[in-house]
């Protein structure tokens, strides 16, 4: 699944259409985790991409009446191709800009749990978005926070930090990774974490995150940014996907476990 950092990859991807009016929508298949709105032809044609922001996972492409609400799902992306293009099996659907090169933003998705979603309302107020958490990258996100938040809960801390009500965007990639530089044990109860070792573990979950953001992302399956690139944030991990290989430290095993049914990794000996 594309995390916070892919998310904002391909965000910052999209920025130079903003300005530019969208001349036509083609829906080929609406049968996203939500139906797509088929009157999205109707709504967004004249219309033209005032801005680009991002909340959590969530792309919210504004125009004059209304947010396009967009979350990739677990295999879905975007990407800015030409009219001649061919159409592939899994582009659903297709918001043709129109400026010079008549570029298209086209959304393909093979498992379609990703999804796009109108609203004339304010985007953030939207029952998918209202409840989420602070963003990581922001002050509101610090060890103060997040040590009250956690101190009475026995989940383990990185099922904890992956609750987007506690944080957005920390998915299971960049969680292993900022467990890992924070030194703690992904299975740790979380009110078992200390308040020092919970500020280490924000200061780690900011840095890992900008780093996979300025890197590209990390290419894992089929993470591709908007021109259809891969990000290299990959050639990085420290413990992630790296099962029985040495640790860059101590040259112990990385070992792998499954926490909330998702595989973690971690080193036994760095990591108390």
């Amino acid at each position: 699944m594309p995390e916070l950092p892919e998310v904002e990859i391909t965000r910052l991807g999209l920025e130079p259409l903003i300005n530019f009016k969208v001349s036509e929508v083609v829906i080929r298949n609406s049968s996203l985790r939500w139906p797509v709105n088929k009157s999205l032809q109707k709504i967004l044609v004249g219309m033209k991409l005032i801005n680009l922001k991002r909340r959590g996972k969530y792309i919210l492409a504004e125009f004059p009446k209304g947010t396009l609400i967009i979350h990739l799902g677990m295999s879905g992306h975007l990407c800015i191709v030409s009219k001649d293009r061919e159409i592939k099996k899994h582009d659903h659907v297709d918001i043709v800009f129109d400026n010079v090169e008549h570029k298209i933003v086209r959304y393909n998705d093979p498992r379609r749990f990703g999804c796009i979603l109108w609203t004339d309302e304010d985007p953030l107020d939207h029952k998918l978005i209202k409840h989420l958490g602070p963003e990581p990258l922001t002050n509101d996100f610090d060890g103060d926070y997040l040590f009250r938040k956690l101190t009475k809960k026995t989940v383990s801390i990185k099922n904890a930090i992956m609750n987007s009500h506690v944080v957005v965007g920390v998915g299971n990639i960049y969680a292993s990774e900022a467990l890992f530089h924070a030194k703690i044990r992904p299975q740790r109860e979380s009110h078992k974490v200390s308040m020092d070792e919970i500020t280490n573990l924000v200061s780690a979950i900011k840095g890992t995150i900008e780093n996979a953001i300025l890197k590209g992302g990390s290419s894992i399956n089929n993470f591709l940014d908007v021109n259809g690139k891969n990000g290299y944030f990959q050639n990085e991990h420290q413990v992630y996907g790296r099962k029985d290989k040495p640790c860059i430290l101590c040259k112990n095993p990385i070992q792998q476990i499954t926490l909330g049914q998702r595989s973690s990794f971690y080193c036994k000996n760095c990591q108390k």
